[in-house]
């Protein structure tokens, strides 16, 4: 780092030391880096990343840490946007259980409400889709839930949601960090106190009324009648001390669920998430609480939410008892199936039937639709695609073509009434698919068992290599650079015969910088780097005979990942 630059951060240093004085904690940690070099870099050396997923990042002081004061740019820079595009607007401001996420969400709102904009707060924690629930409710030409989603305690986060109650797209998230960079971190943020908002009639509480609205959708989703459902099936639920306990317990009961066990150590909200090292439904850390209730209350289902509600993450008992954790593809496909099943059985299923998933998502997905005469269409990573999708069958008046969108990291959405993945839906449907089976005699787990003796077993993994050092961003886009190049990977695993590249875009998608490689005998994978962190992601899908058959080819495909990956983490 050159002199100069080093100069620059000292100034930002002092200049932050002299202006964040409201926050005490972050005042007490400008402090205690003052002959600190190393942490004044970490903290100032950049600002954090604003992209289609808002903010992410880690609490503390500085440019690179999520604080009030960011918070506050970002909520200036979105205001401007606002203004500049329609003038004045509603928004719309939620948040979860995280630490500070209550005093981020006043923060932003009260920015909003500075800026002649009418803010609508809820006023205590509430899941994602009821932010996106809301946006559209009330006419919102925008809204910001304030969350990490399942992230660890020290994260926190800011999405942005636009009109359609979508996240952002890569042509918004542009233009309001443009407006984000014009304003000034301290000189060019309009502030309002939260009370002040709210006497000054700018800021208001959303009404009991969006949530009963949110909830009655959530209903209607049902598929079956309660004479074919077996609703004195056991479940085991735990919000992994996040939003999701209200809502879910509500619709759960309402339904006729009575027999819930909830996760006493994960019932209440708390941002610490003392339980877990990461509070994510779809790593075993997270569940094993949960599955400790299960063995003991002999449970036919274990149900969790991540903190802002918008995953679910299972575990049934397989044929020995033992209770296995199922991955989000394989989720998806029992509800896939069983969606397109009652659809069928009911007369409903729409004559231009549509599932969305996305690239990274088990190809047994399009068997699963194909077999019901459903299309199954491919968008990029992220379920923001698959808003945009629906979005767009909504503009065509189709939106009832719309059956069910999933992805592999336990989200899920059936209807239109938001536009992300709702984990108060999906547990909904996952307790309704359940017993439903339940009263056809089979469990989850032998309902799987069967799609997979039907369709053939599909194995699906994730793999993170990280980047650590400070040009690990270059570092990996030289890295896709050299595979476009024709840089070999696979050597044991079955042969290529097939490259998609995303880069300029392709099958209808937006540019992107992905990679899937389709292997001989039905393999693929895609890989991807990470947007907001040094990390690069390999997806694999492996579909073969049996599980053994599987899970040899999975273990080739991964150990060349392994050593060509190896050989570039090297300095």
């Amino acid at each position: 780092m050159s002199e100069r630059h080093l100069t620059e951060l000292k100034k930002i240093y002092q200049r932050w030391c002299e202006r964040a004085v409201e926050d005490k904690e972050v005042a007490d940690e400008l402090a205690a880096m003052e002959n600190d070099s190393q942490a004044q870099r970490d903290v100032f050396g950049q600002e954090l990343s604003f992209g289609t997923g808002g903010l992410r990042g880690i609490l503390g002081a500085g440019t690179n840490r999520m604080n009030l004061y960011t918070v506050a740019h970002a909520s200036q820079g979105l205001a401007n946007y606002i203004r500049k595009k329609q003038g004045s607007a509603k928004m719309a401001v939620c948040y979860d259980s995280r630490i500070k996420s209550r005093l981020f969400a006043e923060t932003a709102a009260g920015v909003f409400a500075a800026n002649g904009l009418e803010v609508f707060l809820y006023p205590e924690l509430a899941p994602t889709p009821c932010l996106s629930f809301a946006v559209r409710y009330l006419g919102c030409a925008a809204g910001v839930m304030v969350t990490a989603s399942h992230n660890p305690a020290n994260y926190n986060g800011y999405k942005v949601y636009q009109a359609d109650g979508g996240q952002i797209t890569g042509e918004t998230a542009a233009a309001i960090l443009k407006e984000i960079r014009a304003a000034d971190l301290f000189d060019d943020v309009k502030r309002l106190s939260y009370a002040d908002g709210c006497s000054a009639g700018r800021i208001h509480p959303v009404g009991d009324e969006v949530t009963a609205a949110f909830l009655k959708e959530v209903k209607a989703q049902s598929l079956a009648k309660d004479a074919e459902l077996d609703k004195n099936i056991s479940i085991v639920y735990s919000p992994l001390n996040g939003t999701g306990r209200k809502p879910v317990l509500q619709v759960l009961r309402e339904c006729g669920y009575s027999s819930v066990t909830v996760v006493k150590e994960q019932e209440e909200p708390d941002g610490r998430f003392p339980t877990c090292q990461s509070p994510n439904p779809e790593i075993r850390g997270a569940m094993e609480c949960g599955i400790s209730y299960a063995e003991r209350c002999r449970a036919d289902l274990l149900l969790a939410t991540d903190p802002d509600c918008d995953r679910v993450g299972i575990a049934v008992p397989d044929e020995t008892g033992a209770y296995v954790l199922l991955s989000g593809n394989e989720t998806g496909v029992l509800l896939l199936d069983y969606i397109c099943g009652q659809r069928i059985r009911q007369g409903r299923m729409p004559a231009d039937a549509l599932c969305i998933k996305t690239i990274v998502t088990t190809e047994l997905a399009k068997q699963v639709a194909a077999r019901y005469g459903v299309r199954c269409l491919d968008v990029l990573t992220g379920f923001k695609y698959i808003g945009e999708q629906i979005g767009r069958l909504e503009k065509a008046g189709r939106t009832d073509s719309f059956l069910f969108g999933l992805e592999e990291s336990c989200g899920y959405l059936s209807g239109s009434y938001v536009r992300d993945k709702d984990g108060v839906g999906a547990s909904l449907l996952i307790c309704e698919m359940c017993a439903w089976y339940r009263g056809q005699k089979i469990s989850l787990w032998e309902r799987l068992q069967q799609l997979y003796e039907e369709y053939g077993y599909c194995l699906n993994t994730q793999h993170s290599f990280i980047f650590e050092e400070s040009a690990g961003f270059e570092r990996m886009k030289a890295l896709m650079a050299g595979l476009r190049n024709g840089e070999t990977i696979f050597k044991q695993a079955p042969p290529v015969i097939a490259c998609a590249d995303y880069e300029k875009g392709r099958d209808g998608l937006p540019a992107s910088d992905v990679l899937k490689y389709v292997l001989e005998g039905g393999s693929s994978v895609v890989i991807r780097p990470s947007g907001t962190e040094p990390k690069l992601k390999a997806y694999i899908s492996v579909c073969g005979a049996d599980r053994a058959a599987a899970a040899e080819t999975e273990r080739r495909i991964a150990g060349d990942l392994e050593t060509y990956m190896a050989s570039k983490l090297k300095p």
